[in-house]
């Protein structure tokens, strides 16, 4: 169904001017990767904690998972930077995902959940690196804000009708039933990903050489100069933290919900899940044109703002409804993350042909965070209450605001001498 061999088109002279048939897929590609990976997260957590895992246990399958994918996330980048075919590690991940879905739904036991999301995780490593670098390869630097705008719209209507239709699974079925969901999912993200010309994704364009022609791979700087960009390690630094008090949140939510037996858990976690993705929906373009006239920091300092309010939030009240409205607020962070972290990125890596590798790294971080937050705010709630948990994550989020605002550059062209 994919083949493994994408071309070299035009540069980035001449305007990209890819199918519609191939952005169509990438739309249809977004939408039901969503959907199955609306199978794992909070819904694992709620789940193994209605079969009556500990919390300390919880923690441990999603940190061994999350470090999977931090482990795989710099050899994954450098070998987009290096591959042609970007469809082809897609389609490896989406099988991957799905084979992780199914072990969880045949055997929930302790040891098959972790080899299960140790194998969902190691697609951290490529899945979605590889969708950006799809999209920069097909529309170009130029074009890459509005594209990931779109991205992240199709990724939001799917993970929010992969949601409610999997929250009405886990109600009027079981949890369990989500995870053949998922894997059945893979099968239109194949089709649509089919659909996705491989002569419209520009070799050298996907790492951010423009100007490469002809079949062999295009020139990349060393490896030890991308060390040597100030504003790639601040913003680094910036993500580790905010994922650091993001991750667990949600995740630390249900299972309060699960353990304190509350009427309509599955609903209310469900809900819980599809607001910010609602918003995302809404936002994820308007972010997207946004970044090119506004700049890309004013953004960033509104979603790291509105990371530290939900959390205060979730610390002060337990009630179902409150904690769906602050949800707004993670639909806030998650749009203008989601929106301009391959943005940014893609502006301090030009012309280094290590845009992948970058994304690697950032990625890196990223679940490096992620995968302490739920073991650290696991044990933190565990030993000294939910209350504890939710105002360690809120100093964590304000401690990301604060370097944000007072290291982190500019990093839109027009302003590229402040971060080189």
């Amino acid at each position: 169904m994919v083949i493994a061999a994408d071309s070299a088109g035009l540069a980035d002279g001449i305007a990209p001017s890819p199918s519609a048939a191939s952005l169509r897929g990438l739309d249809g590609v977004n939408l039901f990767l969503a959907g199955v990976l609306s199978g794992f997260g909070p819904y694992v957590a709620t789940y193994l904690a209605e079969r009556n895992w500990t919390q300390q246990s919880i923690g441990f399958v999603l940190t061994a998972g999350g470090f999977a994918g931090l482990l795989s996330q710099l050899p994954g980048g450098a070998l987009l930077d290096a591959i042609r075919s970007k469809r082809m590690a897609v389609a490896l991940g989406a099988g991957m995902v799905a084979a992780g879905a199914l072990i969880i739904e045949v055997s929930p036991s302790f040891p098959f959940v972790l080899a299960a999301l140790v194998l969902q995780g190691i697609t951290g490593g490529f899945l979605g690196l590889a969708i950006t670098a799809i999209s920069l390869g097909l529309v170009g630097n130029a074009a890459l804000a509005d594209r990931l705008g779109r991205n992240q719209r199709f990724a939001s209507a799917g993970g929010v009708l992969a949601t409610g239709f999997m929250g009405f699974i886990a109600y009027f079925l079981s949890y369990r039933a989500i995870f053949i969901v998922a894997a059945a999912l893979v099968v239109p993200l194949l089709l649509a990903l089919s659909r996705v010309q491989p002569l419209d994704i520009h070799f050298g364009r996907a790492s951010c050489i423009p100007d490469h022609q002809g079949p062999s791979p295009p020139p990349r700087a060393r490896l030890r100069s991308l060390w040597k960009i100030r504003g790639l390690l601040i913003f680094a630094g910036c993500v580790f933290l905010f994922q650091l008090a993001n991750a667990s949140m949600l995740p630390l939510a249900g299972e309060a919900f699960a353990y304190n037996e509350e009427a309509f858990s599955s609903l209310i976690v469900t809900a819980l899940i599809m607001v910010p993705q609602v918003i995302v929906a809404i936002m994820a373009p308007w972010a997207g044109r946004r970044a090119n006239t506004w700049g890309r920091r004013p953004l960033l300092l509104v979603g790291f703002t509105a990371l530290l309010i939900r959390a205060l939030v979730f610390a002060s009240t337990t009630d179902p409804m409150i904690l769906i409205v602050a949800q707004v607020l993670d639909g806030v962070s998650g749009t203008m993350l989601g929106v301009l972290t391959a943005l940014i990125v893609a502006d301090l890596t030009a012309g280094t042909g290590r845009f992948n590798l970058a994304q690697g790294f950032v990625g890196t971080i990223s679940g490096v965070g992620a995968s302490l937050s739920t073991t650290l705010s696991g044990l933190v709630a565990g030993n000294l209450g939910r209350v504890a948990g939710f105002l360690g994550i809120a100093a964590v989020a304000l401690a990301a605001l604060l370097l944000l605002w007072s290291l982190m550059p500019e990093t839109h062209p027009s302003n590229r001498s402040d971060y080189l």
